[in-house]
């Protein structure tokens, strides 16, 4: 029997058996990373990754980030490079690296380019079905292309319903953004491509110079990783944004306002919710997708949201929200 939009999987071991077992016989699951939640499938199973391609609406320019357990692991998809070693403390968790890719890597993660994006996740369930899998995960954000990414299993039902019958479900993400995503595939250059929950700070403490891919460079960035459109990550709800510690101007009266923390003059002609009670950063991009996905379902005509200061994940929380934007 074909199961229901809501067959969720839970994080018993015979689940999780289960999830690996279905993602060795070709179909699709849908997985808590500590970044979001990832629709995977076999990285090396062209007919397993049309699908993810399809179940997305997701164009096949796009590539895809493969998953594997452990370092010594991306040996097996792309070519070694000795700066990896640098970057051993912070794997496993939210960096992905673009590398060299090797011939066993299909087309369709690489959108045929001669790079491919991996990564070592952190999450203790998605770790365990790589183990029980016994081979590389493809997995992009499990949400329509284009749309507010999840970070909760009914995020993934609620976005896919039947199209993605298979979800194990962890609970909230850790992190709530996608993952850093770090370009080492020319020897002697480091590009960062896309913010996330490891800060360029970090990686500059353990690499050196690093350049930063601009707006003005995504077109290009798009091609080598995913996540770079300039309109990505979208409610269907018009976002605008506001500086960090700024009050809005609201002329709309079907307005919700996005704060990072407290305000005491907030707009009085708006619905407003805090991301985050003291301001943290860390806890406003936690919240932000979900709280996105929320407010995309009550009818604003508009929603306002406060940037954050552009340090640590306030790059990452800021990209996210900038792309939103995007018309």
């Amino acid at each position: 029997m074909s199961p229901s939009a809501s067959s969720f999987l839970t994080s018993a071991p015979a689940d999780l058996a289960r999830a690996a077992e279905l993602l060795r016989q070709g179909a699709c699951v849908a997985l808590p990373t500590e970044t979001v939640y990832g629709l995977a499938a076999d990285a090396t199973n062209p007919a397993a990754l049309a699908q993810v391609f399809a179940i997305k609406g997701r164009p096949l320019l796009d590539p895809l980030i493969v998953h594997v357990l452990e370092q010594a692991a991306l040996a097996e998809v792309a070519e070694p490079d000795p700066r990896l070693a640098l970057l051993a403390p912070l794997w496993p968790g939210p960096l992905t690296v673009v590398l060299r890719r090797k011939s066993v890597v299909p087309d369709l993660v690489t959108a045929g380019k001669d790079t491919v994006a991996v990564r070592i996740p952190a999450h203790p369930l998605f770790r365990e079905v790589l183990r029980l899998a016994g081979r590389p995960l493809a997995a992009p954000s499990a949400n329509p292309f284009g749309y507010v990414s999840p970070t909760k299993a009914a995020h993934v039902r609620d976005s896919l319903g039947e199209r993605c019958p298979w979800i194990v479900d962890g609970g909230a993400c850790a992190h709530g953004v996608e993952s850093t995503i770090l370009d080492l595939s020319v020897p002697g250059r480091a590009r960062l491509l896309r913010p996330g929950p490891i800060p360029l700070e970090k990686l500059r403490e353990l690499l050196g110079e690093i350049e930063v891919v601009t707006r003005a460079a995504n077109q290009q960035a798009a091609q080598d990783a995913p996540g770079m459109l300039e309109r990505h990550y979208s409610p269907a709800t018009r976002v605008v944004l506001f500086p960090n510690g700024t009050l809005p101007v609201i002329a709309n009266l079907r307005s919700a306002v996005l704060f990072l923390g407290r305000r005491a003059h907030a707009p009085a002609n708006a619905d407003v919710f805090l991301l985050s009670e003291d301001g943290s950063t860390e806890e406003a991009a936690r919240n932000l997708f979900d709280l996105l996905r929320q407010l995309d379902a009550r009818g604003y005509e508009t929603i306002h949201a406060e940037l954050a200061p552009p340090a640590g994940i306030g790059a990452a929380y800021n990209d996210r929200l900038t792309r939103a934007a995007a018309r």
